[in-house]
């Protein structure tokens, strides 16, 4: 088992940055972000695997978002630049059971551990 705690979600204005970080209670393998806005379905955002160092993007965040990991910390990390309205939702950070989900990576059930999410809201 592990818990995961999501923070970084915030209010802010179309253009502006900001960095979700999600704590792990111990190291896992490969994580990704989701997020759900209100009345749509949860949508994968970024996967990172940190044994390959492999990255994969939504292609409505691609070049503007960024996903890393601190190994050290059992931190995940997401930067999110240049943010649009269109970015508003709770954002969640997942961690699989078993090995790295590689072929369905942004699919939200090929995890099994989440948090309980950060709010990100953006404005026009």
């Amino acid at each position: 088992q592990v818990q995961l705690v999501e923070s970084g979600g915030d209010s802010v204005q179309a253009g502006g940055s900001l960095r979700l970080s999600c704590a792990a209670s111990r190291v896992t393998v490969c994580m990704a972000w989701f997020r759900q806005a209100p009345g749509k379905e949860r949508e994968g955002v970024a996967f990172i695997d940190p044994f390959t160092s492999q990255t994969i993007y939504a292609d409505s965040v691609k070049g503007r978002f960024t996903i890393s990991k601190d190994n050290a910390k059992v931190t995940l990390y997401l930067q999110m630049n240049s943010l649009k309205p269109e970015d508003t939702a709770m954002y969640y950070c997942a961690a699989p059971s078993g090995g790295c989900p590689r072929l369905r990576p942004l699919v939200w059930n090929s995890y099994d551990h989440w948090g309980r999410g950060t709010q990100v809201t953006v404005s026009s």
